[in-house]
C-alpha cells in the first residue's frame, strides 16, 4: 500500500499545477468566462469552449483549478448550483500527465483519481453505459488521436469527436505546435472543421510563464521550430547556451542539477529505442548515456525523480512538465543547409518510427514528418524556467551555432 503524496517541492510540478496555485487576473477571468459557459451549456446537447496557447503559457494550471472549481460546485453543499451533482471528468493522452493529476488529487477535497482518465478509456466505458458527461476537461488536446488506433483500443476515427458525442460541454486546451504524430495529426484548420455547427467558444493566452526570459530567447526557439537560425538572444539572467560537446553539456547540467534541482537532459527522437526491458544509450563523441527507463508504476513523473539525471527524457517524457534547466542534444535528423542558411530536418534519421505510421491519404507527408520532428524540437526547447543549454550532432549545423555562439559571447 501507498501512502500520501509527500510535500512537494516549490518547483514541482504537483506545486506548479496545484489548484492552490494563484491564477493572474487573466487567468481568473478567463476561469469564470469558461465557469460561466459550462452552467450556460450544462443541460444543453453540445457546447465546446476552446483554450488556445504556446507551451509554458499556464494552460495545465488553468485547467486543473478550473476542474477543481467544476468538481467544489458538482459535489458541494449548493443544490441551486447548475452544476451541482455533475458528472465531470478530466481526460489527458499523456501518462505522466494522468500520473500528475491522481497525485494532485489526494490533497484535493472534492477531486477524485477516477476523475482523471485517459481519452481512449472515458470513450470506452461511455460507449458501454449508454450515458453522457455533463462536462469533460481535456489537457494536451493536439494529443488525441485523428485515427481509429485498434492496437490501443481506439476503434473509432477521432477521439475528440467521441468526447464531444458523449458530453454535453467540452473544454480543450490546445496547441497545434505539439502535435507529435500522424495518427494525432491536428492542426487549427481541422479543429475548425470539427467543431463546425457546435456552440463554440475560443480564447488564447499569449503570456508566458514558464521561460523565465526575455522576448528574444522566445523568438529565437519560434524562428528554429520554423526552422530559421537567428542571431542568439542578448545576454540575460535566463541561462541561454551552445555547446559543441555533449559531454560538457551533460556535466553543467549536473552541476545546476545539484544547485537548483529538476535539471534534465532531453534529446530528439534521433536515437534507437525499443520497450523490450533493455537500456538504451545514446553517444555523442565522448557522451554514452541511457534513454530513459519504462517505469509506469513509478509514482513520481520522470523529470522528478532522482535517478533519471542518469537518462536522457524524450519528447514523450518531459511534454507537459517543467524543468529548471533544460540540456537538449539535437539529433542527427536535425541537419543545415549553408546555402540558405536554414535548419533542414531529414526524416529518415528520425528514430521515431510509430510516429509516422498512418500516413495514409495525408498530402505531403515528407513536410508533415518535418514539422512533427520541427514541433518536438519546440517541445524541447521550452521545458526551462532558468536556463536552456543546446548541442547539436550534425557537423554543420553545430559549426553554425558555435559561431552564433562566438559572436554573441564577443558582442
Amino acid at each position: 500500500m501507498t501512502g500520501p503524496t509527500p510535500p512537494a517541492r516549490p518547483d514541482s510540478a504537483l506545486a506548479r499545477l496545484a489548484p492552490t496555485m494563484e491564477l493572474t487576473q487573466g487567468q481568473t477571468a478567463l476561469k469564470d468566462a469558461v465557469l460561466a459557459f459550462c452552467r450556460a451549456h450544462r443541460a444543453d446537447a453540445h457546447a465546446l469552449f476552446i483554450i488556445e496557447g504556446d507551451a509554458g503559457t499556464g494552460k495545465s494550471l488553468l485547467l486543473n483549478t478550473l476542474f477543481t472549481a467544476i468538481q467544489d460546485a458538482a459535489r458541494g453543499d449548493d443544490a441551486a448550483d447548475p452544476l451541482h451533482g455533475s458528472d465531470n471528468r478530466l481526460l489527458v493522452n499523456h501518462p505522466e500527465m494522468i500520473k500528475l493529476y491522481r497525485n494532485i488529487s489526494e490533497s484535493a477535497r472534492n477531486l477524485r483519481k477516477k476523475d482523471f482518465e485517459r481519452p481512449t478509456t472515458f470513450i470506452n466505458q461511455m460507449d458501454g453505459t449508454g450515458r453522457r458527461a455533463d462536462i469533460v476537461l481535456v489537457d494536451e488536446a493536439h494529443l488525441l488521436l485523428t485515427r481509429s488506433d485498434p492496437y490501443n483500443r481506439f476503434r473509432h476515427e477521432n477521439q475528440l469527436a467521441e468526447i464531444i458525442r458523449l458530453a454535453h460541454v467540452v473544454v480543450i486546451v490546445f496547441d497545434a505546435r505539439q502535435v507529435l504524430k500522424f495518427k494525432s495529426l491536428w492542426n487549427d484548420a481541422t479543429l475548425a472543421r470539427l467543431v463546425a455547427g457546435y456552440p463554440v467558444v475560443t480564447r488564447r493566452l499569449e503570456r508566458q510563464f514558464r521561460m523565465h526570459a526575455h522576448a528574444d530567447v522566445m523568438a529565437w526557439v519560434h524562428a528554429f521550430r520554423d526552422g530559421i537560425l537567428r542571431p542568439l538572444p542578448a545576454p540575460q539572467e535566463f541561462d541561454f547556451r551552445i555547446f559543441d560537446d555533449a559531454q560538457a553539456l551533460y556535466e553543467a547540467i549536473r552541476q545546476r542539477n545539484a544547485q537548483y534541482g529538476l535539471c534534465r537532459v532531453l534529446a530528439t527522437y534521433d536515437y534507437p529505442y525499443t520497450l523490450n526491458g533493455r537500456d538504451h544509450f545514446i553517444t555523442e563523441g565522448r557522451f554514452h548515456l541511457r534513454w530513459d527507463r519504462a517505469m509506469p508504476q513509478a509514482r513520481l513523473p520522470w523529470a522528478e525523480r532522482p535517478d533519471t539525471i542518469d537518462e536522457v527524457g524524450s519528447v514523450y517524457t518531459i511534454q507537459g512538465f517543467d524543468l529548471n534547466y533544460a540540456g537538449v542534444i539535437l539529433g542527427p535528423s536535425v541537419t543545415y543547409d549553408p546555402h540558405t542558411d536554414r535548419i533542414v530536418i531529414d526524416p529518415a534519421r528520425y528514430e521515431d518510427r510509430a510516429a509516422f505510421t498512418g500516413r495514409d491519404g495525408v498530402a505531403e507527408p515528407d513536410a508533415v514528418m518535418a514539422r512533427i520532428i520541427l514541433n518536438s524540437i519546440n517541445v524541447l526547447m521550452t521545458r526551462g524556467v532558468r536556463g536552456l543549454y543546446v548541442y547539436a550532432s550534425n557537423a554543420a549545423l553545430r559549426a553554425r551555432l558555435a559561431t552564433l555562439w562566438a559572436r554573441r559571447q564577443g558582442a
